[in-house]
């Protein structure tokens, strides 16, 4: 790690100008976190023409906070309404609101905070000494390597990501589709176009995620939420006990440690995080009846969970140029739009940016911890605005962003037959998520595949028999295989206990 880029990094985010982008980018993810379904990725989708007139540094700061913020902005709303402001915090309600239900929601709310912040410093710490050497093991990646994390990363998307597998298995195939409309880069030829100029070059991908996570989620929540009025619990004893903090430490512990884990992989995040934290201790608890009754853990271990997650998930994306989740999509867009592109190269060509971003978290995730209580009643008036109120304005700002990118009112149509197939998905059960994931990472998967195939004079084994394509290729196959794998093994052993069954019942 080069200790004189790190201390710049420092430098850097403590000029003015980028402390107050890094509040801003803190408290807009706060806010968003507490709104139900709006989420950090349809936020940053809205907020991306903005960073056209900022400075690179100061506008991935600020989005960056948009995103760790709304991780705690969702913990207010499942402990006071139990209503998940973020997927992420769906496992924050069983216990969360059984505290709040006791008169507790000031402790459970003070956890949650703790958590975060310890969290989401444990792994910035681990991101500061580990990014830097996956930046450099990276360069050794060509063209077979970055085909085979690509097609990796679409897969892991689709089986390990929250909702319906096939579901998701199919949105992701129509990212990938997607992917291919516009000319081709090798042969010229037109693919998906219709005879449309405007399609030649593409589907432009930050129109694409605006319309799906903007005016999708904008239409979804606005149907959802229309006439549906929120009593939130009263908030009392703001800060936990000795005895709760004591309860919840090794709760922490462990949740920063799986959080960063499942953060780094493509499709894991903040969701499986927290559930996989909250299922650690549920079952390593000698009193696991005690859990969605109200206990600390059952809150301490989620929200530390998804906060280390939401940090660990900027390693893909600054070091290899891979974003794991729909959030970071948004943000790769962010930085394609400032013509920063992420990847190996980063940290040597952009040491601003890198460390800029990485040492904001610290002053971000501080910040964050100062705010998250003194700030909780204002928060719970907000709660109270209609959304037939806030779905125009955020619609009016939409529209107006998109079409400052080309000035083009071609743009906003596309915007808005994404918004309409965004909606339609999630009205189906589909989540969108995995359509852009799968949209960027095609991008990727088709340009290196064709790229290696020239190397290798047109052998498609070229693809695995390099070593790190190989071992790539069969964590691939690995996790391609695994549920089938799960199935025969259950149905074999079904076989055995059946007769067990049948003994039992004749007796």
């Amino acid at each position: 790690m080069d200790l004189n880029a790190f201390a710049d990094g420092f430098a850097l985010v403590t000029e003015p100008h980028n402390m107050l982008y890094c509040l801003i980018g803190v408290l807009i993810g706060m806010l968003i976190g507490v709104l139900p379904g709006l989420g950090p990725s349809a936020t940053i989708a809205i907020l991306l023409p903005i960073v056209y007139s900022v400075d690179p540094v100061s506008a991935i700061i600020m989005l960056a906070g948009i995103y760790y913020g709304a991780q705690y902005g969702g913990t207010i709303t499942s402990v006071l309404l139990r209503l998940p402001g973020e997927a992420s915090t769906v496992v924050t309600v069983f216990d969360g609101f059984a505290l709040a239900r006791q008169g507790k929601a000031g402790t459970a709310l003070g956890i949650a905070a703790i958590g975060s912040f310890v969290g989401a410093t444990v792994s910035i710490v681990i991101m500061t000494l580990v990014a830097p050497v996956v930046a450099g093991w990276a360069l050794d990646f060509g063209p077979q390597e970055y085909a085979a994390l690509a097609l990796l990363g679409v897969l892991l998307v689709a089986t390990i990501g929250s909702g319906n597998t096939v579901k998701a298995l199919i949105a992701a195939t129509i990212g990938l589709l997607l992917a291919t409309v516009g000319q081709d880069k090798f042969t010229g030829a037109e693919r998906f176009t219709f005879g449309s100029l405007e399609l030649q070059g593409g589907l432009d991908f930050v129109i694409v995620a605006m319309g799906l996570f903007g005016v999708g989620e904008i239409l979804y929540n606005l149907e959802e939420r229309h006439g549906k009025a929120h009593v939130p619990a009263k908030v009392s004893n703001v800060w936990p006990s000795r005895k709760d903090l004591r309860q919840s430490s090794g709760a922490i512990g462990r949740g920063s440690v799986i959080g960063f884990g499942l953060g780094v992989l493509p499709g894991g995040g903040a969701v499986m995080s927290s559930l996989a934290a909250y299922a650690t201790e549920k079952r390593i608890s000698k009193h696991p009846e005690r859990f969605g009754r109200g206990a600390v853990e059952g809150v301490a271990a989620p929200e530390t969970a998804n906060n280390a997650a939401a940090t660990s998930s900027f390693i893909p994306l600054l070091t290899l140029g891979i974003p794991a989740n729909a959030s970071m999509a948004m943000l790769f867009a962010a930085l394609l739009v400032l013509n920063v592109q992420p990847g190996p190269q980063l940290i040597e060509e952009r040491p601003d940016v890198f460390w800029g971003v990485v040492n904001s978290m610290y002053l971000g995730n501080l910040i964050l911890l100062m705010l998250s209580i003194p700030l909780v009643g204002l928060f719970v008036r907000i709660l109270l605005v209609r959304p037939a109120i806030l779905a125009p304005l955020t619609a009016l700002i939409t529209i107006l962003g998109v079409y400052t990118i080309n000035n083009s009112t071609f743009d906003i149509f596309v915007m808005v037959v994404f918004g309409i197939i965004g909606y339609l998905m999630k009205k189906a059960g589909f989540e969108p998520g995995p359509m852009v994931l799968a949209f960027v990472l095609g991008l990727i998967l088709e340009d290196n595949v064709r790229r290696s195939l020239i190397i290798e004079n047109g052998d498609p084994l070229g693809l695995v028999t390099r070593p790190i394509s190989g071992v790539i290729f069969a964590a691939f196959l690995l996790v391609a295989l695994w549920p089938a794998a799960k199935l025969v093994f259950r149905r074999r052993k079904a076989p055995a206990v059946a007769p067990a069954d049948r003994d039992h019942t004749t007796v």
